[in-house]
């Protein structure tokens, strides 16, 4: 209580830089719900006496800065985009990979119409939130509304939606579907199109894809809307010192609508004290610290979702057999408003069929399963009845060691698609994949796996089981909070003193020096080949020797392992084409002076590296090209595959399609980074640089190419950067950046502020501990009433 009594004071003392005006210094203890205390690049360090202000000081702060993001997610899964935008508009991406407003609204409606959300905030943790949860819920809830209030709809300067009819008060209700959409993001909503199935009509079906089809289509698509990270956690053993750690997270996150991070720091003094991020709208930190642990999650690789074929009764597509006896599909009907081009409303109808494993798909992130009249497929989401994770972070941010960090993890069981890379002041070092995981033993799968169940299952760890036969229902441990998925002592964990890391591989080589082994395939795979990505992190934390001036460096280096093993190869067949041309699908293409540019290029993607925007381009042509000459070796993972395959045809004319873009783009071949890659913010060309994972840069930065300017924008890529150290008894060294900023709103002083900062390679410092943050030269304090 008394720190909240001293940030009042604070805002009292601070009258001349607060935007509230008079009356401020006379806000009492009891009046006051929260107190906003903003350091540099407008971010919020809010305190509040209980949970309910805490969340009513984030609500206020979140809409501040990105209201009309935030309203976009309610009216989105509220099930009324048609409603306001039209039916044929582009859904909504970071919720669904609904293609159309009118999908999303009949995907969010059948949700919704199910009652799933409701029945799960109705039951006691730890399936329903816990207490401090709903108070934390509440208070957010009320602290949007008041900023809305407070503005009007008419006050809004962001242009997105200033005055828009489709920004309106939300409930407990929106949060909690929101959070739901977040959790299914890797099940239902990545096969929601394949949810708008049909009985067979008598026409012909689709064939069935191939297996290697499928898996493609899982590779592609599960990155779960180019979601990735990085996470380095080093322990003692691995620093400078030899004591404290050193925590890199550096999750890769869509730049533009409802998957960016927001930052902030939580206090409530003697109860939580954490500082970091959170997906927009979720009032906890998700990846952060407090004063002696630090942590952050990356997309990992099980399948949270998995399929039964089940054979239909003769002569009835919607009645299915198991273990001898017919059962018949249930249906819902779901209705929402739509738009019409005079503005009236019609209502549109789609009707969705589930069988007891769930719903029936005909899709699966455009792989067909089809819905015949033998057979049809159902999906089962393992997160469908999650919404545990609030629990999971709620614990996480009152973390002070690595072993709370698991406790939060084992006692919740929430964390729904990513694991967890941890440090604490002691000098430990944790990678745990605490997750939500089918239990699907590779027993089982040997069992009643169906023929392309076998491959898939061996190739991606997606199971395809016999649904004729209840005994191949997914299997439960005793330690499971939910029936059908694998205890926490089944998954992955280990603490070491050197280092643990993921860059979204398996859990194999989270130590390169103790593998981890024996899992079932579902949870994770070993002796496979690891990304260029995880081989540069590996690489990097090998050398050791870190402190947190040293981790920001290797990061901002944008180094490239594949220019590693392939740049100076590449360069001497450039030199070596017949009289200077490069053989591309549209004939000769001379190559100038790449040859050159190749041969002296630092392997960086650092804006002023010359031959990286050609490299780039040659290696995105790669994809489906066998382009190492020496391959990979289980026995050597960090250093296979290697040698470009110089002799590859297919090579030889990638280099020369990548000479013809750049020549396209009026880009040369020696272009600078800065030169073609960038982004415009209010008019401002902002030089960006990093480059994708797969040319094994850690700081990834996945642009979008206009072929006639180069890359002009970023779709992924790094987001919220923190890097946090611990050594002695002092405030966390924390060093973070919000790459797009923390405000969507281009009327706002932060929209794009931290951006420029990204492209100088400078960073924002952590404000954490009081003395830190009543010194910030930028304090503007706003109390709430």
């Amino acid at each position: 209580m008394a720190l909240f009594r001293k940030a009042l004071a604070v805002a009292a003392a601070a009258l001349s830089v607060t935007t509230l005006g008079a009356g401020v210094a006379n806000a009492g203890e009891d009046s006051a719900k929260a107190v906003l205390r903003y350091t540099e690049h407008g971010i919020p360090h809010i305190v509040a006496k209980d949970f309910a202000g805490l969340g009513y000081g984030y609500g206020y702060a979140a809409a501040t800065d990105n209201v009309c993001e935030l309203a976009k997610i309610y009216v989105t899964v509220s099930a009324q985009r048609s409603r306001y935008f039209g039916p044929d508009g582009e859904g909504y991406p970071s919720l669904s990979e609904a293609k159309n407003n009118l999908h999303s609204d009949l995907f969010f409606q059948q949700l919704n119409d199910s009652g799933v959300v409701e029945r799960l905030v109705s039951q006691p943790a730890p399936q329903g939130p816990r207490p401090e949860v709903r108070q934390v819920v509440s208070g957010y809830v009320k602290g949007f509304n008041a900023f809305l209030a407070r503005t009007g709809r008419s006050g809004i300067t962001d242009p997105a939606c200033r005055g828009a009819e489709w920004v309106r008060p939300i409930t407990e209700q929106d949060f909690y579907r929101h959070f739901y959409s977040i959790a299914v993001t890797g099940g239902l909503g990545f096969v929601t199109e394949g949810l708008f199935a049909a009985p067979p009509s008598g026409a012909p079906s689709p064939a069935t894809g191939t297996p290697a089809q499928l898996s493609a289509s899982l590779r592609d698509g599960l990155g779960k809307g180019g979601l990735g990270s990085n996470g380095i956690a080093v322990g003692a053993d691995g620093t400078a010192a030899g004591r404290g750690s050193v925590l890199l997270g550096n999750p890769h996150y869509p730049w533009h609508d409802g998957r960016r991070f927001w930052q902030s720091q939580l206090t409530i003094p003697g109860r939580v004290d954490v500082a970091g991020a959170s997906l927009l709208g979720m009032p906890f930190v998700m990846i952060g610290h407090t004063a002696d642990a630090a942590w952050t999650h990356t997309v990992s690789t099980p399948v949270t979702f998995g399929l039964f074929e089940v054979p239909l009764a003769a002569g009835d597509p919607t009645t299915y057999v198991v273990d001898g006896k017919p059962e018949k599909m249930t249906s819902r009907e779901v209705t929402v408003q739509v738009r019409q081009a005079d503005g009236s409303l019609k209502p549109a109808r789609q009707t969705f069929w589930s069988t007891r494993y769930g719903p029936v798909l005909n899709d699966v992130g455009g792989f067909p399963v089809p819905w015949t009249a033998k057979s049809a497929y159902a999906l089962r989401d393992a997160n469908a009845a999650n919404l545990r994770g609030l629990n999971t972070w709620f614990e996480l941010d009152q973390a002070r060691s690595t072993a709370d960090v698991v406790r939060a993890l084992s006692r919740t069981q929430g964390v729904p698609w990513v694991n967890t890379i941890a440090t604490d002041r002691a000098g430990n070092a944790l990678y745990a994949d605490i997750q939500v995981v089918p239990h699907v033993t590779d027993e089982l799968a040997r069992t009643c796996s169906t023929p392309t169940g076998r491959q898939t299952f061996d190739a991606d760890g997606l199971a395809i089981l016999d649904g004729s036969r209840s005994s191949c229902q997914w299997g439960s441990d005793p330690g499971a909070l939910e029936p059908g998925l694998f205890a926490p002592a089944r998954l992955p964990q280990q603490q070491r003193r050197d280092y643990e890391l993921n860059a979204n591989d398996s859990a194999w080589l989270a130590n390169a020096r103790a593998p981890l082994t024996g899992f079932p395939r579902i949870v994770s795979d070993q002796d496979t080949e690891r990304s260029p990505r995880t081989r540069e992190a590996l690489l990097t934390a090998e050398a050791g020797e870190f402190t947190t001036d040293s981790m920001k460096k290797m990061l901002f280096a944008d180094h490239s392992l594949f220019a590693d093993l392939a740049a100076a190869d590449l360069a001497k067949l450039c030199a070596s084409f017949p009289d200077g041309q490069a053989p591309s699908s549209s004939g000769p293409v001379p190559v100038g002076p790449a040859c050159t540019a190749l041969a002296s290029w630092d392997h960086t993607y650092s804006l002023d590296s010359r031959g990286s925007l050609l490299f780039q381009r040659f290696a995105a042509r790669l994809a489906n090209v066998d382009r190492f000459s020496v391959p990979f070796d289980p026995k050597a993972p960090l250093t296979t595959p290697n040698t470009l395959n110089v002799g590859n045809a297919d090579v030889q004319k990638a280099f020369g399609d990548a000479l013809g873009e750049l020549r396209a783009a009026g880009l040369a071949p020696d272009a600078r980074l800065r030169d073609g890659q960038a982004v415009k913010r209010n008019g401002e060309r902002i030089p960006i640089h990093g480059a994708q994972g797969f040319l094994g840069v850690l700081n990834v930065m996945t642009p979008v190419w206009d072929p006639a300017r180069g890359n002009t924008e970023v779709a992924h890529g790094s987001s919220f950067i923190q890097v946090v150290g611990f050594g002695g008894r002092g405030c966390p060294d924390s060093s973070t950046l919000l790459t797009y900023s923390q405000s969507a709103n281009p009327a706002s002083p932060y929209f794009s502020d931290q951006t420029r900062l990204y492209s100088r390679g400078e960073w924002v410092k952590g404000r954490f501990c009081e003395a830190d943050i009543l010194r910030s030269p930028a304090l503007r304090v706003v109390v709430l009433r």
